[in-house]
């Protein structure tokens, strides 16, 4: 199918059929209750249909992930946060800015477009999509450049939930070093809590606390990229993500206060449910002609990266949590 009919396909969603075949996905998702299983149903559907089934599926997707993290607030407290942060903070900053150096380094080996290969070394430093699409205005980026980049981050997401709890329950790691291992290696938030639930919930709780420690790092880098790096006129927006606040706002209220177990119960099983269809909505998001545009050079150097990454991290992982 060409361009331009990928483009015809392309229309906004809302249409009967289509909501009826989203939501048959999506209790499908539901039913299994897996989240590789769920970004699959999605991404199946879309590549499928070729069209938009629900209009705005990426901004349901991201506000489900974002009440999901919250919600795992109410089974942590402000101490707990705290004292996981700092244990692991040398980790996540040698992590962040050692991935961004080689990442620049092997764009500039490999030849990758300078733009891309910043918004792919910032991805995988920090946090996957984000971090692509906060960085983005700032380097001028056009949606030919963005766009690749996000399929890639998609991709190895995609490939992440589904193999590496294979992995390891392969290698029997423990589930706080697999929590950390994922904290890391993964890319997205919600691809990042999809793989850590696959593995189970001490793994999830560590990886959440661990993960928003390393999307704070998105902030130092838009100001160092908005100063040395930034060209002429283009603007890119500093802040920090509301649900990261609200996270640390309810685990703080948590750690005040004395709640029933039934909240934590509750709010542990509906951030999975939240965490599915999350992950299912970002599936809806994929397109054809998104996968087709990736060059070459791109996927050497994305795949590079991720498997320098990948083994790096499971070593200092398994040892910081033996």
């Amino acid at each position: 199918m060409s361009s331009e009919q990928d483009q015809a396909s392309d229309q906004p969603g809302g249409q009967p059929v289509q909501w009826i075949v989203a939501g048959a996905g999506l209790l499908l998702a539901l039913w299994v209750a897996h989240p590789a299983i769920a970004l699959g149903i999605g991404a199946a559907l879309a590549l499928t249909t070729n069209t938009t089934l629900v209009s705005g599926s990426s901004k349901w997707g991201k506000l489900f992930l974002q009440a999901a993290v919250v919600l795992l607030a109410l089974r942590l407290d402000i101490a707990e946060v705290t004292s996981v942060s700092g244990q692991y903070l040398p980790l996540v900053a040698g992590y962040v800015i050692g991935t961004l150096v080689v990442g620049l380094v092997l764009g500039r080996l490999i030849a990758t477009e300078s733009t891309e290969s910043q918004l792919l070394s910032a991805g995988t430093a920090i946090c996957g999509g984000t971090a692509v699409a906060s960085l983005a205005p700032v380097l001028n980026a056009s949606a030919k450049q963005v766009a690749p980049v996000l399929a890639l981050v998609f991709l190895l997401n995609a490939v992440a939930i589904v193999v590496l709890p294979i992995i390891g329950t392969a290698l029997n790691m423990s589930q706080s070093a697999f929590g950390l291992w994922v904290a890391l290696a993964v890319h997205d938030t919600s691809s990042v809590l999809g793989t850590a639930a696959a593995y189970g919930t001490e793994a999830l709780e560590l990886a959440t606390t661990v993960k928003l420690g390393r999307t704070l790092w998105l902030i130092p880098l838009l100001v160092l990229w908005g100063t040395f790096v930034s060209r002429e006129g283009s603007r890119g927006k500093l802040n920090v993500p509301g649900f990261v606040l609200l996270f640390v706002a309810v685990a703080t209220l948590n750690g005040l206060l004395t709640l029933p177990g039934e909240v934590a119960s509750i709010a542990g099983s509906l951030s999975k449910w939240l965490l599915i269809a999350a992950l299912f909505c970002i599936g809806l998001d994929m397109r054809r002609s998104t996968l087709r545009s990736i060059s070459p050079r791109l996927l050497g150097h994305a795949l590079g990266l991720w498997f320098l990454v990948l083994p790096i991290t499971w070593y200092f992982a398994t040892r910081m949590t033996s």
